[in-house]
C-alpha cells in the first residue's frame, strides 16, 4: 500500500491523500489550496494524478478546504463514486453550486476593472454548472456502516464533531495476504461544541492520519471565547460601528448565530440588527433542519421545541440576493455583518470590507485560522494597507481576533487522539498543519513516548 500526501502538507488547506492497493486509487479528500493568488490558481488548475485512474473518493466533510476541487476532478474524467455521509453529500452539494457561483462572479468583478487597467481577463477557476455535475456522483453512506470505496477496501465513518456530517475515515486493506488498518481523522472537532456532538477517538490502528491545525496551543472554551466576541460587540455599538465577521456558511456562521440568540435574549446584548449574508447560509440552514440525527442532545431538545437556534431570532435576517447585501452598506446604525467566506478570499464578504475597512468606528471580528496569504490572515496580522479587488485601501477598522471558537481541535485533544493508538501504529502522519502547529505536536507526543511520527512533505509517498 502507498499513501501519497497530495494536499493539506505543511499547510492547511487543499486536503489531498491519494491511496493506492491491491491496484485500487483511493483519493481522501479533494480539497481547494487557498494562498498566494498565482499559487492558488495554478495548484488548483492542474491536479497532481490522473482524475480518470481515480477509482473512488471518501470525502470527511463539506468544507471547500476539503472537497473544492472536486467539479475539476469530475471535469477531468473522474467517473466513480464519491462516498461522504448524507448530511455531507447534501452540504458539499450546496457548497460546491456557491463557490461555482462565486468562482464566475469575482472573476467577472475582477475582469471589469483589468479591463478599465488594460490588463487581460482571467477565467474562474470553475463554474456553476460544473460545480453541479459532482451531485451525481455522491454515494450517501452513514454513520458506522460498512462499505467498499475500492476493491479490496472496507470503510466505515465514525463522527469527528467538526461540522454537520462530519466524519473520520476507518480503512480496512487486505493486501498479499497481510491486512493494514487506517484511521484519516479529517478535521478533529471539540467537545461542547453547540448543535452537533462530540468526536470519537480512534481506535487502534496501524496508520493513523491527523491533523495538526492547533498542535502548537490549546483553545479556551467556547463560552469564554463568546465573551470576548460580546466585548467586541459592544465597544463597537458604543462607538457607533459596524462588526464586520467573516465566516464559513457551515458551521462557524451557525454557531455564532447560536451564541447571538442565547446573548440578546439574555440581555447581555442590545437587540441590535444580526445579518447573514450569505445565500449559502440560507442554503445551509435548511440542511441542518434535514439531518437532526448529526444534533446533540441540547439542540435536539430544542428542536423539540420547535426553536432551532441556528436557524431563527427576532433581530436576525438572512439576506440571499445581491440588492439586500448593497443595501447593508448604506446603513449607518450599529450591526452586525457576518458574510462568508471565512478566510475573506471570496464572496459577500470582501465587499463589506471593501465599504467599512475604512471607518475606524468599524471592527473586523476575525473568528478562525487564517490560511497564509490569504486577505484574512493580512487582516489578523493587523496589516495597515490591504488590497481587495486589486486596489488598495487604508485599514482604520479595529482588527479584534477570537481565538477560542474554532471547531478544530486544540493541542490537548490532538495529543489525546494520537495517545489512544500509541504502541499500536506503524506510523502517524501529521497533516492540515503548518509547521508551527505540527512540530510542537510532534514534540509533545515524542515527550509522551509516541514513536513512528512523520510530517510529510507535499507529494510525498510512503509504502506500507
Amino acid at each position: 500500500m502507498r499513501v501519497t500526501f497530495h494536499g493539506a502538507a505543511h499547510t492547511v488547506t487543499g486536503s489531498m491523500h491519494l491511496i493506492e492497493a491491491n491496484g485500487s486509487k483511493l483519493l481522501l479528500e479533494c480539497g481547494l489550496f487557498q494562498g498566494q493568488r498565482k499559487d492558488t490558481y495554478n495548484r488548483n488548475r492542474n491536479l497532481p494524478f490522473d482524475a480518470q485512474k481515480i477509482d473512488g473518493v471518501i470525502l470527511s466533510h463539506a468544507h471547500i478546504d476539503h472537497s473544492g476541487n472536486l467539479p475539476h476532478l469530475v471535469k477531468n474524467g473522474f467517473e466513480g463514486r464519491i462516498f461522504a455521509t448524507p448530511a455531507t453529500a447534501h452540504l458539499a452539494d450546496v457548497m460546491l453550486r456557491d463557490s461555482g457561483h462565486i468562482q464566475e462572479a469575482d472573476a467577472q468583478y475582477v475582469n471589469k476593472h483589468n479591463t478599465l487597467r488594460g490588463e487581460p481577463p482571467i477565467e474562474p477557476l470553475y463554474t456553476l454548472e460544473d460545480a453541479a455535475r459532482v451531485k451525481e456522483h455522491f454515494y450517501e453512506v452513514p454513520y458506522d456502516t460498512t462499505f467498499e470505496p475500492v476493491e479490496g477496501v472496507t470503510a466505515h465513518l465514525v463522527d469527528a464533531g467538526h461540522i454537520l456530517g462530519s466524519a473520520a475515515v476507518v480503512l480496512e486493506m487486505q493486501e498479499k495476504g497481510r491486512k493494514t488498518s487506517l484511521w484519516f481523522s479529517g478535521d478533529i472537532g471539540r467537545r461542547n461544541l453547540p448543535i452537533i456532538r462530540d468526536p470519537i477517538l480512534p481506535d487502534p490502528v496501524d496508520i493513523l492520519i491527523m491533523e495538526s491545525t492547533y498542535g502548537d496551543t490549546s483553545h479556551n472554551s467556547p463560552d469564554k471565547a463568546f465573551v470576548e466576541f460580546q466585548q467586541v460587540v459592544k465597544r463597537t455599538i458604543e462607538r457607533g460601528g459596524k462588526v464586520i465577521v467573516p465566516a464559513f456558511a457551515v458551521g462557524r456562521t451557525q454557531e455564532i448565530v447560536y451564541f447571538l440568540n442565547q446573548s440578546i435574549n439574555s440581555g447581555d446584548l442590545p437587540r441590535i440588527p444580526v445579518f447573514v449574508d450569505s445565500p449559502l447560509a440560507v442554503d445551509a440552514s435548511k440542511v441542518f433542519q434535514q439531518f437532526p440525527e448529526c444534533y446533540d442532545q441540547e439542540a435536539l431538545d430544542l428542536q423539540r421545541v420547535e426553536h432551532h437556534p441556528a436557524l431563527q431570532f427576532d433581530s436576525l435576517t438572512y439576506t440571499r440576493s445581491v440588492e439586500e447585501s448593497k443595501a447593508l452598506n448604506f446603513r449607518q446604525e450599529p450591526m452586525i455583518i457576518i458574510a462568508a467566506s471565512g478566510m475573506a478570499e471570496t464572496g459577500r464578504i470582501l465587499h463589506h470590507l471593501k465599504n467599512n475597512i475604512g471607518d475606524a468606528r468599524n471592527t473586523i471580528c476575525i473568528v478562525s485560522w487564517q490560511a497564509p496569504y490569504t486577505l484574512g490572515r493580512r487582516l489578523a496580522d493587523r496589516d495597515e494597507f490591504v488590497k481587495i479587488f486589486g486596489e488598495t485601501y487604508h485599514r482604520r477598522a479595529e482588527v479584534a481576533t477570537i481565538g477560542g471558537l474554532s471547531s478544530h481541535a486544540g493541542q490537548d485533544l490532538l495529543i489525546e487522539y494520537a495517545l489512544r493508538v500509541k504502541g499500536q501504529s506503524k506510523g502517524i502522519f501529521l497533516v492540515h498543519g503548518e509547521d508551527k502547529g505540527a512540530k510542537p505536536l510532534m514534540e509533545k507526543l515524542t515527550a509522551e513516548g509516541v514513536t513512528n511520527l512523520q510530517y510529510p512533505e507535499l507529494h510525498a509517498s510512503v509504502e506500507i
